[in-house]
């Protein structure tokens, strides 16, 4: 044995723009992942990572607060250097009015938005017809984050935190049309990067 990890059957490498059911990452967004990863090359999302199984599953949970859950996992090729994205989602019961943590700069997107050099999290308001008719507002917050130990990051902060919210603008907006809120849950149709 050389020790080189066996490849699975179905495996697959992909643009980022392919991630997560193909729907959930812009071009800008695939290009944030460039920054964030090093790559453009990623493994190919199992099947029930999509943003649509996603919005089914908080549609189910839908009005109740729900834990982080999963949207997508991005993960870089094998026999390259290891990196663990999470794309999550939750129900929130509102918007914070705690200030973000010292690490976090504020945004101007959705409801709510920041970003660090290792995540970031935007979150939007959803009156739909999916959600209980649009009588009631859902608060989706979606996150991404670097899975690992927390250290300090290396390269451009700054660029690492546009990146990442860039990330989690795409996202959070594949999400609001695929549950069809009213005016795309107020998010911009681009990410807006400048600070509060």
């Amino acid at each position: 044995m050389d020790g080189t990890p066996k490849t699975p059957k179905d495996y697959k490498v992909v643009t980022g723009t392919q991630l997560c059911g193909g729907k959930a990452v812009s071009a800008d967004a695939a290009k944030a992942l460039k920054v964030i990863t090093g790559t453009s090359q990623f493994e190919a999302s199992a099947a029930e990572y999509t943003v649509a199984q996603a919005a089914a599953d908080l549609v189910d949970a839908f009005p109740a607060t729900t834990v982080t859950k999963d949207v997508c996992r991005v993960y870089t090729p094998i026999g390259t250097p290891d990196f663990d994205l999470r794309i999550t989602w939750r129900l929130a019961d509102g918007v914070s009015t705690e200030p973000p943590a010292p690490n976090f700069t504020q945004l101007k997107m959705g409801e709510d938005a920041v970003t660090a050099a290792d995540k970031a999290y935007v979150q939007f308001a959803c009156r739909s017809e999916k959600l209980l008719h649009s009588s009631t507002v859902g608060h989706i917050v979606i996150g991404v984050r670097h899975w690992a130990m927390p250290r300090e990051p290396e390269g451009d902060v700054e660029a690492l935190k546009d990146a990442y919210a860039t990330v989690a603008h795409s996202v959070s907006l594949a999400m609001a049309k695929e549950l069809r809120c009213e005016k795309n849950g107020g998010l911009p149709a681009e990410p807006v990067l400048d600070p509060v």
